[in-house]
């Protein structure tokens, strides 16, 4: 029998090549985005529940909510909830059977992170 001359090859060579495509980022940016509004949301609600128990702990809930770390949550909140809105309504435009050519899903991706800074910039300083 003939030897077997065995090539070393590695196990995974898709993991070597891989390159994260803007389509893939963003759908994962959706969930993350979906899953980091309820940070905001505990924030929000915490702070309500704070006023109908006492002052003192409201006051202790407010300081939160109004510190540095109580405006970086609500802003990116805010951007989260711009993003998840704009994903939502490219996640309709696919299921019309539209857009789903390469450089238009890139496009619509693109759309989505842009504009979601740029809402969000216009919510900082509207609100």
């Amino acid at each position: 029998m003939a030897d077997v001359k065995r090539v070393e090859r590695p196990l995974s060579p898709h993991l070597q090549i891989y390159r994260p495509q803007l389509t893939s980022v963003t759908s994962i940016l959706t969930r993350i985005t979906g899953n980091g509004l309820i940070v905001g949301t505990i924030l929000a609600v915490w702070w309500l529940l704070s006023a109908a128990t006492s002052p003192e702990y409201f006051a202790f809930a407010d300081a939160v909510v109004t510190s540095w770390f109580g405006d970086l949550v609500f802003t990116l909140s805010a951007w989260a909830l711009w993003y998840h809105y704009l994903a939502g309504i490219r996640h309709l435009i696919y299921d019309a059977g539209r857009g789903l050519d390469i450089p238009t899903a890139e496009k619509l991706g693109w759309a989505c992170i842009i504009g979601s800074v740029v809402l969000t910039v216009l919510t900082v300083v509207i609100v």
